[in-house]
């Protein structure tokens, strides 16, 4: 009886220790493996799941909107009173879910160039109204002609073409149009071969962003995604010094094993500056 305790002892004793033994063994191999894996399949050439996933990303790119409908346009004109506004919103559009067009691979370089399709569709759930409604905005084309043509005759035609048309410094359009673009009664008449639409975002839907160049990873897994040019440059050319880098990814993706002490950088065409996000206890912060 004792020889069988003592038996059982040592044998859950040696079989614990095998354990202990193998387990240290095969936790670095299995992390190795893993990570030997991950890196196989980040890396942005044909066949990989990051691949097909940068390719047409999954995730639901959105952009909101707040308007600022003018509250007393009357007074402001006749008086030059103060304005008042008050905000709409938010309309939601969701964008970014087009696939990449025009890849092309640069093996040499390990960097892929692409094309990304602009297209927004209109998101009623997350928005406060329909795209269709109607706020009273600045006129762009009447607030802008004066400005761009400081000539006093020139002046004098173009107030004639406001007249005509019968524009003013305000007027009511629908989120649609003011957004993405509308044809402008005042600019219709200038005898001259320029555009009519006018939008704040016009034009986006119908055109493409880029052409961006990118790291594949291949070479350097720290690389994935991060842009090498945009459009051809380094630079944009708009901000001084540092703020004018073209650095990091689009914000679709980012390179693998990322930790919470990195900073993680990205490019916004849309705003024409490189942003960054910062990982705190609760939530990332941006930080331009």
């Amino acid at each position: 009886m004792g020889c069988d305790r003592n038996c059982g002892l040592i044998a859950g004793a040696v079989i614990g220790a095998v354990l202990a033994v193998f387990g240290g063994i095969l936790m670095p191999v299995g992390d190795m493996l893993i990570e030997r894996t991950i890196k196989k399949e980040v890396v942005l050439e044909e066949g990989t799941i990051a691949y097909q996933n940068w390719v047409k990303t999954g995730t639901e790119v959105y952009r909101q909107f707040w308007i600022y409908d003018v509250q007393n346009p009357q007074e402001v004109v006749a008086n030059s009173s103060k304005i008042k506004v008050k905000q709409r919103g938010p309309y939601t559009y969701r964008v970014r879910y087009l696939a990449k067009k025009n890849i092309t691979h640069d093996p040499e370089n390990h960097t892929v160039s692409f094309l990304q399709p602009n297209e927004a569709i209109f998101e009623p759930s997350l928005s406060a109204g329909t795209e269709n409604d109607t706020w009273t905005v600045l006129n762009l084309a009447v607030a802008a002609a004066p400005h761009l043509y400081p000539n006093t005759f020139v002046q004098v035609v173009l107030n004639s073409l406001i007249k005509k048309s019968k524009s003013s410094m305000f007027q009511k359009r629908t989120v649609k149009e003011l957004l993405w673009g509308y044809k402008d009664p005042f600019l219709s008449l200038v005898p001259y071969p320029i555009s009519t639409t006018v939008g704040v975002f016009f034009p986006y839907n119908n055109t493409a962003d880029g052409v961006y160049t990118v790291f594949s990873g291949k070479d350097n897994i720290n690389q994935v995604a991060i842009i090498d040019t945009y459009k051809g440059k380094k630079n944009l050319s708009y901000w001084p010094s540092y703020c004018d880098m073209i650095n990091g990814t689009d914000a679709a993706s980012f390179p693998p094993f990322v930790e919470k002490t990195r900073v993680l950088r990205f490019f916004s065409s849309d705003i024409c500056r490189k942003t960054c996000v910062y990982f705190t206890s609760s939530f990332s912060t941006f930080k331009s």
